[in-house]
């Protein structure tokens, strides 16, 4: 029996989450990968992150169609939503792009879908924090808790990506969460944490998934402006570094009738063009 035919046997359900991409690196490694991966691991849905996509700043429709059409059910961004202004009235045309949901009311686009599969339904839910970020957003605590009691009406398989600098907050929202949602993975750092685990409620947990990037770089970004930011203090233009592209991302089995997690564990690949 091969590991497709497995995961179909077992009743489980296998979403892979790929963290930030950035630039066209990222992009070309992540349209070209998906199909691959989507075979390897057994996969049922994908979540990508798409807010770094254009260019390490932001994401065009164009780039989001590329991604859906490769293989994403699902992108969810962050901070850097808005920074292409093309995509605001995508955002109102296209529900499988998310936004952060504690965004004020009456901000573009949504920040949660659910969507039906042949095994089940899936929610994925796309959250923000404040430590370090945008204090003024909708605190995320409560606006999420509300929000995913909802949602369970509906279905008990429920993803979540926390977009949050702060480890100390993804960490808390994994506990605010365990035993309501199936997993909360972190993005916005690009550096992969190694403290996946399944909390005792049966909620996945990781701190952040990573990037999908270049690894010569400052994550993501060309090494030599950053190095110089840093050391004269003085504004610098980063473009996106160049090389080896590193994927990386979180693959979490669930249990579709429970909504509750049976692992997770992280995923590393690497792509030459």
């Amino acid at each position: 029996m091969n590991q497709t035919e497995d995961s179909a046997a077992s009743g489980t359900f296998r979403i892979l989450f790929l963290g930030d991409i950035v630039g066209e690196p990222g992009r070309k490694a992540v349209t070209t990968m998906l199909p691959v991966l989507k075979e390897e691991l057994a996969i049922d849905f994908i979540i990508v992150n798409g807010e770094n996509s254009a260019g390490g700043r932001g994401i065009t429709p164009k780039i989001a169609i590329s991604l859906m059409r490769a293989g994403a059910a699902v992108i969810t961004t962050g901070d850097h939503i808005w920074d292409q202004k093309e995509i605001v009235p995508f955002l109102g045309e296209e529900p499988r792009l998310l936004r952060p949901m504690n965004y004020p009311a009456g901000a573009p686009g949504s920040g949660w879908i659910v969507l039906e599969t042949k095994k089940c339904k899936v929610a994925v839910i796309n959250l923000q924090g404040r430590v370090f970020m945008q204090p003024t957003l909708d605190n995320p605590f409560p606006a999420v808790a509300e929000l995913v009691e909802s949602i369970r009406q509906e279905t008990p398989v429920i993803f979540l990506d926390f977009h949050a600098e702060a480890t100390s907050e993804k960490v808390a929202m994994g506990w605010h969460l365990d035993g309501k949602v199936s997993a909360v993975v972190g993005t916005h750092t690009h550096v992969p944490t190694a403290d996946e685990r399944v909390l005792p409620g049966g909620t996945a947990y990781l701190s952040d998934a990573g990037m999908c990037g270049p690894v010569d770089s400052v994550i993501g970004s060309q090494i030599e402006p950053v190095l110089e930011r840093f050391k004269t203090m003085m504004p610098a233009r980063f473009g996106v570094g160049r090389g080896t592209v590193r994927i990386n991302g979180a693959l979490v089995t669930i249990d579709p009738a429970t909504g509750k997690a049976l692992s997770i564990e992280r995923v590393t690949r690497y792509w030459h063009d």
